[in-house]
């Protein structure tokens, strides 16, 4: 019978399903929500010392819906980290773990670039009994403008030392949240374990403008007629994490492999969730997920992922992680593999494939498109 505990640097989950940082996580009430319900951890919404210079606006979501069916693609946020006080987050925290001591309860912070204060509020955490951190390098707007966040988090420099103070002083794991707006994650991803970060959790939202609505002439989310470039989320950007999970799973695999992956982005059902763990994700971290959906979808992702690994005969999640990393290659050793395989087969060329620019034809550009797709 296969089971969905997991032990992940530690940490003993009920199953690989995590809150992400938001606002899924966003008070101790829905924290307490979301273990009722299931979850494997949750990841409370990013705090930081000084509460008080965080202001939200107004609408803050705009949204992307398919034409056809209207079900929700795409999710821009230009939401901040929490403007709760910090002193609201040390009663909160403590009672979440004081309710639910076996449950994993992790901390994500994020400070300016300050030793003294990344250290202060690392310490005053994991006094309260957190289970451990993430360190928000990530978070793709606003906060920037003071130098946090994805500010921090594209340069792999500073991402190692703010991290390699964390970790002077953190008594528990600590992962690192990898922001997707930079050219090579793998870069980020070295730098947070050779500053002796336990895991990384990728992908945070990609920088992004979801669109201008043709009747004000305004971009959206509109704020008073104006806005900001926000943080993307949802089904749409499942594919751009997948790569960068892949990409981040061989340096693990290849450089430092006693090291984690927590797995986001678009993950919506537990088939989603076996596609990371295929691709080297010890967790998966469900967020805009929870927005559409509810804290109850828990449930039906277990159910699913139970019945795919039932379907391969998987007993633990260990069983197929990174299973499908073997099968990524060069664009030229896919050419070798596919003349060999004509070969091998003897086959006549398939009128309807196209091996060079000059052979695709107007009349059947469709036609050939399709032959050329799978799925």
């Amino acid at each position: 019978m296969p089971t969905l505990e997991t032990t992940v640097n530690g940490l003993k989950l009920p199953n690989p399903f995590v809150i992400g940082s938001g606002p899924p996580g966003t008070n101790g009430n829905v924290i307490g929500k979301a273990f009722d319900e299931g979850w494997g951890a949750v990841i409370c919404k990013t705090i930081s010392l000084e509460a008080d210079k965080v202001t939200n606006v107004q609408p803050r979501y705009a949204r992307l819906r398919a034409r056809d069916s209207k079900e929700i693609i795409g999710w821009e946020n230009i939401e901040l980290i929490s403007d709760r006080s910090f002193d609201v987050w040390v009663e909160e925290l403590k009672a979440v773990k004081d309710k639910y001591p076996d449950r994993i309860l992790i901390a994500s912070i994020m400070e300016e670039f300050n030793k003294d204060a990344w250290q202060e509020i690392t310490e005053r955490c994991q006094d309260l009994g957190v289970d451990a951190f993430e360190l928000n390098f990530s978070c793709p707007h606003g906060l920037p403008e003071r130098k946090m966040g994805a500010a921090m988090g594209e340069n792999p420099e500073i991402l190692e030392e703010v991290s390699g103070w964390v970790n002077e002083v953190s008594k528990v794991p600590v992962w690192a949240k990898l922001t997707p707006n930079v050219t090579h994650i793998e870069d980020q991803t070295r730098a947070a374990f050779r500053a002796e970060c336990e895991g990384v959790a990728a992908i945070n939202t990609i920088r992004s403008v979801l669109g201008v609505n043709l009747d004000t002439l305004r971009p959206e989310p509109s704020v008073e007629g104006y806005t900001t470039p926000g943080g993307y989320s949802s089904r749409a950007v499942m594919p751009i994490a997948l790569r960068m999970c892949m990409e981040i799973s061989k340096v693990i695999r290849e450089e430092f492999p006693d090291r984690t992956l927590s797995g986001i982005g678009g993950i919506e059902t537990g088939e989603d969730a076996a596609q990371f763990i295929l691709l080297g994700a010890d967790t998966v971290q469900v967020c805009t997920g929870v927005m559409k959906f509810g804290y109850r979808m828990v449930a039906d992702m277990c159910e699913q992922l139970l019945a795919f690994m039932e379907k391969h005969k998987f007993e633990t999640l260990d069983d197929f992680k990174g299973h499908s990393l073997q099968y990524f290659t060069t664009h030229s050793d896919l050419v070798a593999r596919q003349a060999q395989a004509r070969a091998d087969a003897k086959s006549a060329k398939d009128k309807k494939m196209i091996d060079a620019d000059d052979q695709w034809s107007g009349d059947d550009f469709v036609d050939q498109s399709d032959a050329l797709a799978r799925g």
